[in-house]
């Protein structure tokens, strides 16, 4: 496996920055975000270490040689928006930039491009259905075309009173995702496992892993801590942040030793990719910096990886 990075927590580096700092503290790899330059609509979103407006085979060549300079892959690009937005207008802009994405991954021969599937949050699983096929099937054949993987990462995407009931993102439960392979069987569409989302959900973060084994095609590390005098307080029914808080690897709920037991067991071989959400953490660089620190050094007594 590939011990590395979500580029979200570094926005005020640059991407020649970040490698540098990933060469230097020993990661392998950095999963690069790719949002659309603007203002940024949530917490982690809005980070733009690749801009693929309108890259071309110029720039790739361009990043080509950082990699290449510093040793530090690219695990996967990154871009979370929600393309089964209500508004069909703001959905399509979402959806033309996962395009760009891709091509950009095509570009530089980087295999996954990392997303959400979407959701109406206001609707259930089954009417968001026709929706989440009409948008995802052409999406993912586009992908195949490209020769890029999409990786789904499976955060509900249900923290705020905007996102209730349902979240915005399909993808949250092993039950779905066997749908979701079912009716779009295509290899190149899988998940971005993360077992943070399982665990304040009060589900198995390791059995799925033998069932999806194949569908795995990169993995988050980060933990979350349920905070149960909270949940005993507000119930399953409150808005998640009101009974738990994401946490760097090792500080939550995560077994990281029967986690990345698993993935060994089932023969993954991919990246695993710290992402740091812990608000203790954030407020100054220096701290950022730390926690990516901190969390290699505890994942590293699970895993060694070389880098490149």
């Amino acid at each position: 496996m590939k011990l590395g990075f979500v580029s979200a927590i570094l926005p005020d580096l640059a991407l020649d920055e970040v490698l540098s700092f990933a060469a230097a503290e020993g990661f392998a790899c950095v999963e690069v975000m790719c949002w659309p330059r603007g203002k940024a609509e949530r917490r982690y979103a809005g980070v733009t270490h690749v801009d693929v407006e309108s890259f071309g085979p110029a720039d790739a060549a361009r990043i080509k040689e950082l990699l290449a300079k510093t040793g530090v892959a690219i695990s996967g690009l990154g871009y979370y928006p929600n393309p089964l937005a209500p508004d069909r207008a703001e959905a399509e802009i979402y959806v033309e930039h996962i395009k760009k994405v891709i091509r950009a991954a095509a570009l530089l021969g980087v295999g996954v491009v990392n997303s959400f599937i979407g959701r109406d949050p206001r609707r259930s699983v089954d009417e968001n259905w026709p929706n989440f096929l009409a948008v995802w099937r052409p999406l993912v054949a586009f992908a195949e075309e490209q020769g890029v993987k999409i990786a789904i990462e499976n955060c509900p995407m249900f923290f705020t009173n905007d996102e209730w009931p349902g979240g915005k993102n399909l993808a949250h439960s092993p039950a779905i995702w066997r749908r979701m392979f079912q009716d779009i069987p295509s290899p190149n569409f899988g998940l971005n496992y993360d077992p943070s989302h399982l665990v304040w959900q009060q589900m198995d973060y390791v059995r799925p892993i033998f069932e999806f084994r194949d569908r795995i095609f990169h993995v988050h590390a980060k933990d979350a801590k349920v905070e149960r005098h909270r949940l005993d307080d507000v119930g399953i029914l409150a808005t998640p942040l009101e009974y738990h808080r994401p946490k760097l690897p090792g500080l939550g709920d995560v077994a990281w030793g029967r986690f990345v037991s698993a993935l060994s067991d089932v023969g993954y071989r991919g990246p695993v990719c710290i992402e740091v959400e812990d608000r203790a953490f954030e407020p100054e660089l220096d701290r950022r910096k730390l926690a990516l620190r901190q969390s290699r050094q505890y994942l590293s007594q699970y895993i060694l990886s070389a880098p490149g």
